[in-house]
């Protein structure tokens, strides 16, 4: 379950009108964060973003299954889409088989290095246009100082 923090953040990007992808992006914050205090790890930082994106469907944020990606990997997103609108108890034994899986994982999957990495390699799959349209549209919808 998400901090009541993070569901504020989103909910309060929602109301301002900001994308879901802005508002999962409190949830892989949150996840960062959980991997930093050392509540658990993660494999790598894909794995963090991943569980985010998951926490957020599942909180009822918009986010549409990845458009590449395995089959699997979409019907997951689908899954975590249904059960964000049908809300039912989590399974206690699966829970706890995941937090003591992820214990086991390292944690430098979340260092500033590995992060750099990650975001690095994300911008330059998406190619020149879009990095400008990106950097385009942060300076239009930054806030006043």
């Amino acid at each position: 379950m998400p901090d009541r923090e993070t569901l504020e953040r989103a909910h309060e990007d929602a109301r301002e009108g900001k994308s879901p992808s802005t508002q999962g992006g409190e949830f892989v914050r949150e996840e960062f964060d959980h991997i930093r205090e050392g509540k658990h790890g993660a494999r790598s930082p894909q794995q963090a973003i991943a569980i985010g994106l998951s926490k957020a469907r599942r909180a009822g944020v918009k986010l549409g299954p990845p458009k590449k990606g395995s089959a699997s990997v979409r019907r997951k997103a689908e899954q975590d889409t249904e059960a964000g609108e049908h809300r039912h108890k989590p399974s206690r034994r699966r829970s706890r088989a995941t937090e003591n899986a992820l214990k086991r994982e390292s944690r430098k999957s979340a260092s500033p290095q590995a992060i750099s990495r990650q975001a690095k390699k994300g911008a330059a799959q998406r190619g020149k246009s879009a990095r400008s349209a990106a950097a385009k549209k942060a300076a239009r919808t930054r806030k006043a100082a």
